[in-house]
């Protein structure tokens, strides 16, 4: 149903003429089942014909065949909370309905709302709830919405291990993170297992709560040595960054050291936090990993870390490493030097042609502010078909910037790049650009590039532009 026209509207209609429940709407969307609950109410008002006899007024037919289960589905969002109320104490018999009776939990009219709710307390199960828990969260969101929430909750921590693994493996966000959350405040996992799942789960809401929680539930060396190798290895830097701050109430603060050049700005300011804490100096530690000429140099993380907590004086360090044979270290030299305000632009104008897609870009960056006074015929060279994308990313961002007859020069030449995005990026500019007075000195030429960009303007607004440039309109 979703993405169809008509939506709830058109599933209402299929329903009435007696369609199957399954092929008319996707049972296992949350808003496939809103949208239909939405959508039998709007055809009553407009198109009451479209549904059943009892669509209007009078009791639900007592004969099994007059009301199956399509035709209940359709009375249990009817505009008359009495069908409503009717049509779920008859939905038991039909355990598909069951969404539609989460749906009515949160009922305005007090007696469905009853009903609903006996029925879903007595019906939801572990097994049920694994395909209602995304509906139901969506529902909780309602006014009067908590009952089924509440409900939710209680099944989950009844669950076994086994029952519980789907919720917390689940695809929606909203039931795996409800699950952790029911989960610890159970206390239902040793903090070993709640550390490997903050290092594992995608979701940073899942894994600063079970990172927390494994770090709050440690109480002697050897839970440490269980937790926080598995904290310190883990790929994503919430978890990282919670192992190392606990290094230091652990007593091991010595091992937030290396963790300096890690690769997340989180995780590096946690490491400086823990090693001054013990007297360190995470400058120093720095200045001595930039400033080492052995391979393989410092790591990343080292270098902008450095411009972290460093001074400008630090710059020193960093215009070596333009010339590394890491990009990463290349990169994160520009970003750092940016970082200290000591940018020179003719120094930093060559990393535009760096093969390596992040220096090039953190070399635009830095380049920004003094985009006006980098040499334009340059930039508009680099804007050529042959050149890389992100090279001709970096000199139209540039261009842009630098403003003036080169920016409309390189849009307009941009407009036919190979790249969809950056068409589209020129096109805006060219949209987007206005004279200046200097513009008037090339004002033939304005006016051929705003011919040759005519089908992105409207005829009227494709003079005025002329004429704000001094062109024949």
């Amino acid at each position: 149903m979703r993405g169809e026209p008509g939506g709830g509207t058109g599933a209402a209609v299929r329903l009435a003429g007696g369609a199957p429940l399954r092929g008319t709407l996707d049972v296992t969307d949350p808003g496939d089942w809103l949208a239909l609950d939405a959508g039998v109410r709007q055809v009553a008002w407009y198109d009451s014909r479209s549904l059943p006899e009892w669509g209007l007024s009078g009791p639900l037919p007592a004969a099994p065949a007059e009301l199956d289960e399509p035709r209940l589905a359709l009375a249990l969002c009817h505009r008359d909370g009495r069908i409503r109320q009717e049509a779920v104490c008859r939905a038991a018999r039909y355990p598909g309905l069951l969404p539609l009776v989460v749906v009515r939990c949160a009922d305005w009219a007090g007696p469905v709302r009853e009903h609903a709710r006996r029925l879903l307390r007595e019906a939801l199960d572990a097994d049920a709830a694994a395909g209602l828990a995304p509906l139901v969260l969506r529902v909780g969101h309602r006014d009067r919405g908590a009952f089924g929430v509440e409900v939710l909750g209680e099944v989950l921590r009844r669950a076994s291990g086994g029952q519980l693994a789907p919720f917390l493996s689940s695809p929606d966000r909203a039931v795996r993170r409800f699950a952790w959350r029911s989960a610890v405040d159970g206390l239902r996992f040793r903090p070993a297992e709640l550390a490997r799942a903050a290092a594992l789960d995608e979701d940073t809401l899942v894994q600063d709560l079970c990172a927390t929680a494994a770090l709050t539930a440690l109480c002697d060396e050897e839970a440490y040595e269980e937790v926080l190798p598995l904290l310190l290895a883990a790929r994503n830097p919430r978890a990282r960054s919670a192992g190392v701050t606990a290094l230091r109430r652990a007593g091991r603060p010595e091992r937030a050291e290396p963790f300096l050049g890690d690769r997340s700005a989180l995780v590096r300011a946690c490491a400086r936090y823990v090693v001054r804490q013990h007297g360190g100096d995470p400058v120093a530690w720095y200045r001595r990993r930039c400033a080492a000429p052995e391979a393989p140099g410092p790591p990343p993380g080292a270098v902008i870390g450095l411009a972290e907590c460093g001074d400008r004086a630090d710059a020193g360090l960093l215009w070596p490493l333009l010339a590394h044979p890491v990009a990463g270290v290349r990169a994160r030299a520009v970003a750092g030097l940016r970082a200290l305000d000591r940018v020179d632009a003719d120094r930093l104008l060559p990393l535009l042609d760096d093969p390596a897609p992040g220096v090039v870009g953190e070399t635009a960056a830095a380049l920004l502010p003094s985009a006006k006074e980098l040499p334009a015929g340059r930039l508009l060279e680099l804007t050529g078909s042959e050149r890389p994308r992100h090279l001709r990313s970096a000199a139209l961002r540039l261009l842009v910037a630098h403003g003036g007859i080169m920016a409309l020069r390189a849009a307009v030449g941009m407009l036919e790049d190979p790249d969809v995005e950056l068409r589209t990026r020129a096109g805006q500019t060219v949209q987007q650009w206005r004279p200046s007075s200097v513009e008037r000195h090339h004002a033939a030429e304005v006016g051929e590039l705003l011919d040759r960009s005519r089908h992105l303007f409207s005829d009227y607004v494709l003079r005025r532009r002329k004429w704000e440039a001094g062109a024949d309109g």
